[in-house]
């Protein structure tokens, strides 16, 4: 799996278009004049440099992303390994990326890449042969999210996107270490958004909203960014679904403003807070039940009881209310609103739509510590 594997899927899709002229030109050629043979040549050099100039793009992309990637190989504490049921001699290789915030440099990966592994059996070697050992990690369990604090000299971050921009259809690039073959690239489209309820891995990953890519992701990608074709982060690769362990074109990716939320928490707090809306929900809302409301969708989450001293009772949300929305984010269903709520930074004043009585209505909530919540 080499740098190129991106640029070639890309000509070779017009290349495939092309082959329907392959006939005629094959039989013009049987008769052609050394100067039309010529002119045919000088036509198609000029016809290849046009698709060589779009297919740059993937090249530099992966330049300047390169030096950003780094390759991650975690040795296993024998006791941690013996407390997780596993082989504490195998050790764990992932990837990882580096990004900058307050002029502090940081590494993000997958909790699941580190998890076995004590500080001083973590290595994070970059593009240019350079091996650092992180000054300390974080990690959030519920996320499969860890980060690195690491120093050096003429470190290149990442830049970040937006992974809210993204549309299914879009190109992406996903750089990593797949079989430890480190800084391997890619090729693909975003497959699918909001992917969620996948059992991933030892521990689970409670609060899910994945990116859905075909761009090949196998063991070692883990913890490596997904990246947009202006070169920004969008995502961070975490898992694949897959019969055989390698990649059959359904790989997943933690969205980057998911991951960032995060992250900056455990920068700032060491661990990771979470919001709550202060409402119980009916499990068995479903299709038949919205029908029967008159809802054109199968959607929405209906409150079975509001906690008292709630932000829910603080913004008069009622017993019966059917919630459609949240922060803008159409609610799919109860375990839905419950990850939109716990990826919510604390204290942030949010956008509900409620249907009430058959008749929409809109309130502002404004979501609070979830370890402060009142006692029921």
């Amino acid at each position: 799996m080499s740098g190129t594997q991106g640029p070639q899927r890309f000509l070779l899709a017009f290349a495939g278009a092309c082959m329907l002229c392959l006939p005629a030109l094959a039989d013009d050629s049987t008769e052609a004049t050394p100067a039309s043979r010529e002119a045919l040549f000088a036509e198609l050099a000029r016809d290849v440099a046009a698709l060589e100039q779009q297919g740059s793009v993937l090249k530099r992309v992966v330049r300047l992303v390169k030096p950003s990637v780094a390759h991650i190989e975690a040795k296993r504490d024998a006791e941690e390994g013996a407390r997780g049921g596993r082989n504490s001699s195998a050790d764990e290789a992932g990837s990882g990326v580096l990004i900058e915030r307050n002029g502090k440099y940081y590494v993000l990966t997958n909790r699941h890449v580190v998890k076995y592994s004590t500080l001083q059996g973590i290595d994070v070697k970059l593009a240019d042969g350079r091996i650092l050992h992180p000054k300390q990690v974080w990690s959030d369990r519920a996320t499969d999210i860890a980060l690195l604090s690491v120093q050096g000299s003429d470190l290149v971050p990442a830049r970040l996107g937006d992974a809210q921009k993204l549309e299914i259809g879009d190109f992406v690039l996903a750089v990593g270490s797949p079989f430890g073959l480190s800084h391997s690239v890619t090729y693909g489209i975003i497959s699918a958004k909001g992917r969620r309820d996948l059992q991933l891995g030892d521990d689970g990953v409670i609060y899910q909203d994945f990116l859905q890519t075909d761009a090949a992701i196998n063991p070692g990608n883990s913890g490596g960014p997904l990246l947009n074709l202006r070169g920004e982060v969008v995502g961070i690769n975490t898992a694949i679904a897959s019969a055989s362990g390698g990649s059959e074109g359904i790989g997943f990716t933690i969205p980057i403003n998911m991951v960032m939320l995060i992250a900056d928490q455990l920068i700032e707090h060491g661990v990771v807070t979470r919001a709550y809306l202060g409402v119980r929900l009916d499990a068995a809302f479903g299709p038949e039940a919205a029908a029967k409301i008159g809802l054109p969708c199968p959607e929405g989450a209906r409150v079975t009881g509001i906690t008292k001293g709630s932000p829910a009772e603080a913004a008069k949300i009622q017993i019966g209310d059917i919630l459609l929305s949240y922060g803008g984010t159409r609610i799919e269903d109860d375990n839905h609103l419950i990850n939109l709520v716990s990826l919510t930074p604390v204290n942030k004043e949010v956008e509900v739509r409620v249907l009430r009585a058959g008749k929409p209505l809109t309130l502002q909530v404004r979501v609070a510590n979830r370890t402060e919540m009142p006692a029921e």
